[in-house]
């Protein structure tokens, strides 16, 4: 579904990401992992065309995305939750939900029952400005806004970041239902070992901006995470 290859990006001449490699299945939950500042923003960034690639591709569904603008992308199927939510504070919680539309493959005028029945208490919160929400709330926001547009990939960055547990604890079902459902394959940055071991499927960490390691949950054990993600 989701192939980056040979991928080199980063903030003008400072180069990031090097030479990365990595492949996300139809249906999979696919973890990125790595210590503070190894480029996994970057890497979310570069993947939905914030950020544009200095070498590699980044291919779709056998589209090669590489050169196409964020708004294409995501009318080609990708959703996009990113770091610190980025939702619009002096819009509405409906108003901000609506915006997702615009990325739709097909125009819709009205919002899915299935971008909202995970978060049933957004609809309650239509009426009130984005920015008075709290922070999970803000989260569970931009959650919904990018499953508006029902995508076939969701590319989420730091989901449980600055959040209460409680509101961590409704991502994490979220994520399992739409596992579940085989749909929608998931790429997760996430710091929180615990939370990608209870959700995913394969795993990768970066480090000073390449794949240092790959593999299935069994293969995550004591020692590469001694070696590759403990401060």
């Amino acid at each position: 579904m989701l192939a980056v290859q040979q991928l080199e990006a980063g903030y003008g001449e400072s180069v990031i990401l090097r030479q990365v490699t990595l492949q996300v299945r139809p249906g999979q939950v696919v973890c990125l992992l790595g210590r503070n500042g190894v480029g996994k923003t970057t890497l979310m960034k570069s993947i939905m065309g914030v950020l544009k690639a200095h070498k590699g591709t980044v291919s779709y569904k056998g589209t090669d995305l590489t050169k196409r603008a964020p708004g294409e992308r995501a009318k080609k199927g990708i959703g996009y939750v990113p770091q610190g939510r980025e939702i619009f504070p002096q819009l509405t919680v409906f108003e901000n939900i609506l915006l997702g539309l615009e990325a739709s493959k097909e125009k819709k005028r009205a919002i899915p029952e299935s971008a909202i029945a995970k978060f049933p208490v957004l609809p309650t919160m239509y009426g009130r400005r984005g920015g008075d929400l709290s922070g999970g709330q803000q989260q569970q926001l931009a959650f919904a806004r990018a499953l508006a547009s029902e995508p076939d990939l969701l590319l989420l960055d730091e989901p449980c970041e600055g959040i209460q547990p409680s509101i961590v604890d409704d991502i994490r079902d979220v994520i399992r239902s739409i596992k579940a459902d085989g749909k929608t394959s998931i790429l997760l940055a996430e710091q929180s070992l615990e939370f990608v071991k209870s959700v995913g499927d394969y795993f990768y960490i970066l480090e000073k901006g390449s794949i240092a390691w790959e593999g299935g949950l069994s293969d995550l054990n004591e020692e590469v995470i001694r070696h590759f993600l403990t401060v």
